[in-house]
């Protein structure tokens, strides 16, 4: 039961990320092997313990749970020790499970316009993604030129939804054509294949002959981004990094140096971002492009299928797993 200050949800949908299928092979830190996994999560708050100050308003609604603990503002960083959620020894909090009890303070209500499985998938790559344009790339603005890389994965999509909502001139890679022409779909003015040698210079030609630069680029992949960004970014431009899926090293070339080039680190975000990236959500109305689900917390063959997609990289989206049906998850808007 909830104590002071607490509420009780129902899960109703839970969603995986890459750090998910990190620590099945034992390769993140911190592993628990007491606590649920999952970060991300959607559900209905079913009650509240004494002293929650906004328990009327919340009993009976669809929330969302924050991915991660610690960071309540600071723009630079984490106030104190930080921590995502899920299969955590610094928190009991992961959302692989029918309840879980939360400070009434990690809880978002949940965009009326989502389902439950859209919901779920929102949080931790929202949450990474808004960070990394909005309050690390500087550059979330209408008419601005943005690479995003490896689209397709849940971070990258998100960025791609926000910064074409704000106006932005999106483009993308990716080593599948499939996915490109799919991210064009969503927005995205047009993409190349990092598999090719020279795919900097090809999406050079699609730049814009009135802006024929980028202004930014939001990338989770590493290698050597720097070198190729350099040649295509303005002066002053930025890298907003918030991953490296190639390698855990990059060079840093006098090419950047010289064309005063930023590379900004970026990891998730604090309480107040996620509270803003869920409102801007609501208001554009963005809808969390979801790969594939999973009927059933148990239904371990399903669940392993996602995992699957993960390792491959097959999937274009979130992959969740609806714990309840949406159709009860939606009676109580």
């Amino acid at each position: 039961m909830p104590g002071p200050g607490e509420v009780l949800v129902r899960l109703h949908a839970a969603a995986l990320n890459h750090r998910d299928h990190f620590q099945r092979q034992h390769l993140y830190p911190g592993i628990s092997f007491e606590h649920a996994i999952l970060a991300d999560g959607c559900g209905v708050v079913e009650s509240a313990g004494p002293d929650t100050k906004s328990a009327p308003s919340l009993v009976g609604k669809r929330v969302i749970i924050t991915p991660s603990r610690g960071w309540d503002s600071a723009p630079e960083g984490p106030e104190g020790a930080f921590t995502t959620t899920g299969g955590s020894v610094a928190t009991d909090c992961g959302t692989a499970q029918d309840y879980l009890v939360v400070p009434e303070s990690e809880v978002e209500l949940a965009p009326e316009h989502l389902s439950s499985t859209e919901a779920a998938a929102l949080p931790l790559v929202g949450l990474t993604g808004w960070r990394a344009l909005v309050t690390k790339s500087g550059n979330a603005r209408a008419g601005a030129n943005i690479l995003v890389t490896g689209i397709g994965g849940g971070v990258a999509l998100q960025v791609l939804q926000f910064a074409v909502a704000v106006g932005c001139n999106v483009f993308v890679t990716s080593g599948s054509a499939a996915k490109i022409e799919r991210a064009k779909e969503l927005g995205a003015k047009g993409g190349v294949s990092y598999r090719d040698a020279d795919w900097d210079k090809q999406l050079k030609k699609l730049l814009p002959d009135s802006r024929p630069y980028l202004d930014a680029i939001v990338d989770g992949t590493g290698g050597d981004i720097v070198a190729r960004g350099a040649r295509l970014l303005k002066s002053g431009g930025v890298i907003s990094s918030y991953g490296m899926t190639i390698s855990p090293k990059m060079d840093w070339l006098m090419l950047a140096v010289l064309k005063n080039i930023e590379l900004r680190g970026s990891t998730m975000g604090s309480r107040r971002e996620f509270a803003d990236m869920v409102a801007f959500v609501r208001e554009h109305r963005i809808r969390p492009v979801v790969s594939r689900v999973a009927k059933g917390l148990d239904n371990m063959t399903e669940v392993e299928e996602l995992f699957k997609d993960i390792r491959e990289g097959n999937q274009f989206g979130k992959l969740v797993i609806e714990i309840v049906p949406d159709e009860k998850s939606d009676s109580k808007l």
